[in-house]
Order: C-alpha cells, then structure tokens, then sequence
C-alpha cells in the first residue's frame, strides 16, 4: 500500500471540488457550451482561404490577388442523333441558345465564349469529328461562393436541355463539380450525424442497461462535439479551416467523448462494488481512470499537433478542429461526469432496460477474457505468435498502398456530372481538367510583342495544337492562361503533360521573357504538389508522433519495454488497417456493396491521417489497460498476475467502448462520398484490431515473456520526469450486496 501525499493530486482535488459543487459544475458546463456556441457565432464572419503548399499554391494565391475567376464552367452540346455541328440547324440553334441564356445572368456567368462568335472560337469549342460543341465561361463573383453562384447557370442550362430534347446540353466544371462535391458529403455528414446519436445510445443502453447512465457520455460526447464545431470559428480567423472539419470532428469527438466518461463511470462502479463508500469510489475513479483520461487526452491532442509539421492548410483544420473537440471531452470527463455521479446518485439506474439493466448495474471482471488471458500468459509464445503473423498478414499487403487523389470523374461518381465529364474528356481532351498558368508583370510588358510571341510558341508546342485561352485582371497586372492537359487531371498522362509544361515548354517560352513571373496551377498541379509535400514531411510527423509517445509512455510508466511494446503493436495494427482499406478501395472489392468505384488508390491525405489519429486513439486502450496492471503491480501482484487481473477487470469498458467507436466510424463507410468511406473503414479495422487481437492476445503475451523486465528503466532514461497515472489504494473492506448489486453514487 502506498502512502498518500496530503495533498492531492490536481485531478482528484478537480473531480472532489466537481462532486462538492455539483450543480455550480453542471450549470457551469452548459454556460461554458453556451458561451462557445454564441462566441463561434461572433467570430464566424471572417474565414481565412485554404491554399495548396508549392507552386500551385502560389498560383492560387497570385489569383485570388488578381481577382480574376478560378472557376471555369463548360457547357458540351452533342446531337443525339450524332450530327455534326456545321450541318445541323438544331445542333446550332441549342448552342446560340446557351450563349444567349449565360450572357443573360452576367452576375452568375462572365467571359463566355461560344463556337458561333468567330473562326477561332469555332476551331477551339467545337471537336475534331464535329459532332461535340462547348460553350465556356467563368463563374462571376468571389471564388468561396462559386458553388451558389454556379446554381443560376446550371438552372438556364437544363432548361435548355428540356426546350432541346434532340440534343445533349449539360454542363460540368470548377465550379459545378465542387457543389456536386459539398452536397454530397453535406447529405452524408447530416446522415452520419442523425445516424450516431441513437446508434450511440442503443449501445450505451446495452452496456449500462438504464437510460440515464446511458445518457451521461452521450450527453457529454454531443455538447464537446457542438462546442469545438463553434469554437473552429475563433482560429479560422487566422487558419484555414475547410467544412470537411466539421466531419472529422464529429467522428472523434463522438468516439473520445464517450470512451472517457465510459472510463470514469466504469472505475466508479468497481469502485463501488469492491465495498468502497460513494465519496471513496469517485476519489479512487478520479485518481486513477481520472489521470488517465488526462494523459490519453494531451497524448491525443499532442499527436493531433504533429499534422502541423505538414505545412499543409489541409491539415490545420483537422488538426485545430480535433484538438478542440478531445480537449472539451477530457475537460468534460473529469469534471461533468463526477459531479454528475455524485448529483444523481442511485438514480442514475433509473430507466433500466428489461432483461439488461439488473445484470448491468453490477460491476464484475469478465469471465471470457479472464479465462483467455490465463492461458495466454500460461503460454505466450503459442498464443503471441499466431496474433503477431495474424497482424503481418493484413500489414504487409499495406506496404502496397498507392496515396493518389481521384479524378473528378472518380470522386463524383454515380452523379450525373461523372459521366457528362467523361463525355467532354473523349470529345475535347484536358478541356475539363486543364492547367492554370497565372502570370504577373508589367501591363505594358504583357502586352508586349516578346510576351505575345512567347505565348504563340508556347501554343505551337504544346501536344494536339490545344488551344489557350486567356484571362486578364482589371488593372492589367496579371493574366490567367488555360490550357489543356492530357488525361483527367489526376493520372499519369496528366502528371506527365504537367511535368513537360513546367520543365521543357514554359522555360523555352516564358522563361526567356524578361520583367514576369509565371506560376503554374490547376487540379494536376495541386495534387502534384500536395503529393510532393506530403511525401517529404511524412517522415517528420511519424517521428514526432513516435518520439512524443514513447516519451510519455516512459514518463508514465517509469519503463523502457512497455512504451516500445505500445509502439510497436500500435505501428501493427494501424498497417493491418492500411492491408484492409488497400484491399478494399485500392484493389476494388465490395464496391457494389459499398458504393464506390475504385481508381486504383486511396486518396492522398488518407494515410498519414489514419496514422495520427489511430496512433493517438490507441493509446486511450494502452494507457487505461497498462495503468490498471501497474496499479496491480505496485501492489505486489506478480507481474503474470497483474496481467491478467489488469485485462480482465479493464476488458469490459474497453470493450464497450470499442464497440462504440467501431460503431461511430463504421457509418462513415456508409457515406456517399468514397474517402469518408475510406476513414470509416479503416479506422473501424484499426479499433477492433486494438481491442481484441492487441488488448487480448499480444500484449499479454509480450508482457508475460517479459516479465519484470517491463518494470525497468534504463539509467540512461532516467532524466524523463515521472508522470504517474495510478496509485495503488489498499484494497477495500469486504462488504456484500445483494444479489451482487451495486448503488451509483
């Protein structure tokens, strides 16, 4: 038994002042939602833009400088009956239609160009065999709006088509294929969201059986959720903070919120059952699963913090976005959840669930895994290895992975524009996809006979005699050159057309133009250049996230084995989840009963992602399974012991939260938007993985053949500080119930 100090530690003396001041707690937490609620409010007028990293992100930005339009809009018309332009009437009365209707609404639509203005505008719109027409324009007004701006052309367009049923009249571009964009994941999230809240409580239910116990970490997980959604708004005054961050967040924040008050209320309870008095159980919760719902949480958000060595504003949303939410959900837990422990008491099993609640009530060890892990510890190495080759076997078809962003066409399939942008790549290819050349000089210079003749070079290189259009600001400072590239913005061909303008035919034009400065954008450009980026701080952000863990676990638990043991089952069972989503997604199974068409990859940021977030997840199961076996081994337990006393009287909450998780992110599979089904999966595999093969079988099995070895820290580890998380507590006095029930308090 271990002596205690006179003063507490901070997170029992929180959860003591909580239980005392009960209501002051509870009524603070809803004034605290409140407050970030209307302060989100506040702060959300202004909203900083999101720019790809490298020269298309200097692109982006030489731009949005300018003011002239990013999003190019392209109207295709094709005779049904497979007519060619120049001969059939119709064909040319619906394109003049379409000019005529664009020119209609300048505020929506600018800089059109039509097929029927000139020769060369002919040359340009029409396609090679005649029988396809585009009509071009750009999307009026600020870029953010682009996707409401968008809804006018698109209405005049399929109103021609209905006035036109002998021809084809769609239109498909920038502009267009981001509504299409945020309109599905907006119809997925708000299905997802609908969707995890009972999904949530359903389970709770079955692992409390009453309906207000189940209510607290539901209750807790949603105001976390509702207060970091609004709190983004603050730092999005000076970070990008893209809408997708509302989706993530919602995602950890449900999966975070629950686990850690299921940590709380579950140590409680056993607390309880072993004869301790209400005031004792929620000292004891709080000194033990309190502490380690605060080292998992700041282990989360640290690991969360590593997206930032990207230098990518693709991240810092997510990253400021998860952050905020595991912040509110750990300040919550340790907190909310004792004060409301203490408030409700007994009636906190009001509601019970027929057949569940009287056995719920009751706080035991589980049998199944008490029964498994004696005999894994009994023998490890028969257990141990086949769990490790189970592991190896889904990880190494993982190193196979291909980080690739899909094409317009993959990304918005079984949308009607999918197939019109296929339509237009056969008829006109890299009209659909083409790169931005954004350049900046002198107006005189740019109007100059040296840069003129550049351009008219660069055209005559450039493959298939494409043809460039131009854009040019309103102060003549600046001009946006269209120009076409091979494929559809996203394979080989189009980073191969991408690599050929930037290396051989801009330095042989432009380069030789004296008084510019030229950047190259577009969808082949930004993915190239996220790709490049992304490769080259990946290896900065897995060692930080490695390093910063190890540093911790040794901290905590005063030990070299057990933090490398984390590390590397943690490491395997993320590779398992990368085998999985591989098969899946990048090798093209289940996509009929999944909904997607596979490209051949996964998206880009899915990788490194799934890493950090599942490498900080993890540890939630590591620190609260790895602190109870220690608190068992400063006991005096043996190390075998301890191990299987540990997993089995922890098993429980961690499997109900597990369960949870999976639950969570398994609705995200069910989106209609392929990379959030590819997060749903992928995290789901990772956390079941976690919670049975690693919890169940590997770590015991590694901490048995280690044996006290796992309690050794090397002098040379020694300056890390200490950072307890349990202290032993002497076991408590006998006491029965009947029945083997045990009062909340």
């Amino acid at each position: 038994m271990s002596t205690l100090t006179a003063r507490p530690p901070v997170v029992e003396r929180v959860a003591g002042w909580s239980a005392r001041h009960r209501k002051t707690t509870v009524f603070g937490w809803l004034i605290l939602i409140i407050a970030a609620v209307v302060i989100g409010g506040m702060a959300s007028g202004t909203k900083k833009t999101a720019y790809d990293p490298g020269e298309a992100g200097r692109a982006e930005r030489a731009l949005d400088v300018s003011g002239i339009s990013q999003q190019s809009e392209s109207v295709l018309v094709q005779s049904r009956s497979g007519a060619s332009f120049a001969s059939d009437a119709d064909f040319r009365s619906g394109v003049a239609d379409v000019a005529a209707a664009l020119r209609g609404i300048p505020g929506s639509a600018a800089d059109v160009r039509s097929p029927l203005d000139n020769a060369t505008e002919t040359k340009a719109l029409v396609s090679k065999d005649g029988r396809s027409a585009m009509v071009t324009f750009v999307v009026a007004g600020k870029k953010d709006d682009a996707d409401t701006t968008v809804v006018k052309p698109l209405a005049a367009v399929a109103q021609i088509q209905a006035a036109h049923p002998g021809l084809r009249v769609e239109e498909a571009g920038a502009a267009s294929i981001g509504k299409t964009i945020n309109d599905i994941v907006a119809t997925g999230f708000q299905r997802a969201e609908f969707s995890s809240v009972p999904v949530t409580l359903i389970l709770l239910l079955i692992v409390f059986g009453a309906l207000v116990a189940a209510s607290i970490p539901l209750l807790l997980a949603l105001t976390a959720v509702a207060a970091a959604i609004s709190l983004m708004a603050v730092p999005g005054r000076w970070l990008p903070i893209g809408d997708s961050t509302s989706s993530v967040v919602l995602l950890i924040g449900m999966a975070v919120g629950v686990d850690y008050s299921l940590f709380y209320i579950r140590r409680e309870r056993e607390e309880r059952a072993l004869g301790r008095s209400p005031r004792e159980a929620l000292r004891i919760a709080a000194r033990t699963s309190g502490r380690s719902i605060v080292v998992s949480g700041l282990t989360v958000m640290a690991c969360l913090g590593g997206l930032f060595f990207t230098r990518m504003d693709a991240f810092s949303g997510w990253s400021v976005g998860t952050i905020l939410v595991v912040g509110m959900a750990m300040l919550g837990s340790v907190t909310v959840v004792p004060a409301m422990l203490s408030w409700l008491g007994d009636k906190i099993d009001k509601g019970r669930v027929p057949l569940l609640g009287r056995r719920r009530t009751v706080a035991r060890e589980s049998r199944f895994w008490n029964f498994l892990v004696r005999h894994v510890v009994k023998r490890p190495l028969l257990w141990g290895i086949p769990a490790l080759l189970a592991l190896l076997a889904l990880a190494v078809p993982g190193t196979g992975l291909k980080a690739k962003d899909a094409g317009a066409v993959d990304i918005t399939h079984g949308k009607p524009i999918s197939q019109t942008l296929e339509r237009m790549q056969t008829a006109f290819p890299g009209g659909p996809a083409p790169a931005l050349l954004v350049v900046h000089g002198d107006p005189q210079v740019l109007k100059g006979s040296e840069f003129t003749g550049a351009v008219t070079a660069m055209e005559r290189m450039l493959p298939n005699g494409a043809q460039v259009s131009t854009q040019t600001s309103t102060d003549g400072h600046y001009q946006a050159l269209s120009i076409p590239l091979a494929g559809d913005g996203a394979d080989s061909a189009s980073a191969a057309a991408l690599k050929h303008l930037r290396s051989d035919v801009l330095p042989a034009t432009l380069g030789h133009v004296s008084g510019i400065d030229y950047n190259v954008g577009g969808q082949s450009a930004s993915q190239t250049d996220f790709g490049d980026q992304l490769h080259s701080t990946t290896p900065i952000v897995i060692g930080f996230v490695v390093l910063l863990a190890f540093v911790l676990m040794v901290a905590a638990f005063r030990s070299l084995a057990i933090p490398l043991t984390a590390i590397a089952v943690n490491l395997l069972s993320v590779g398992a989840s990368y085998g999985v989503v591989k098969w899946i997604f990048q090798d093209g199974h289940l996509e009929k009963q999944l909904g997607f068409q596979s490209y051949g990859a996964v998206i880009s940021w899915l990788p490194l992602f799934m890493f950090v977030i599942l490498f900080g997840l993890s540890m939630d199961y590591h620190v609260f399974v790895l602190s109870r076996i220690r608190e068992l081994r400063m006991r005096g337990v043996p190390t075998k012991q301890a191990v299987v006393k540990g997993v089995s009287s922890s098993s429980g909450v961690v499997s109900s939260a597990a369960m949870i998780m999976v639950a969570v992110f398994s609705l995200f599979a069910f989106m209609p938007f392929a990379p959030m089904k590819m997060v749903g999966i992928g995290m789901s595999v990772a956390v079941a993985i976690d919670a049975t093969l690693v919890r169940g079988l590997l770590v015991p099995a590694v901490m048995s053949l280690l044996g006290e070895r796992n309690w050794k820290l090397p002098r040379g580890l020694r300056w890390i500080p200490g950072l307890a998380l349990e202290k032993s507590e002497a076991p408590a006095p006998a006491r029965t119930y009947g029945r083997q029930e045990v009062p909340i308090a």
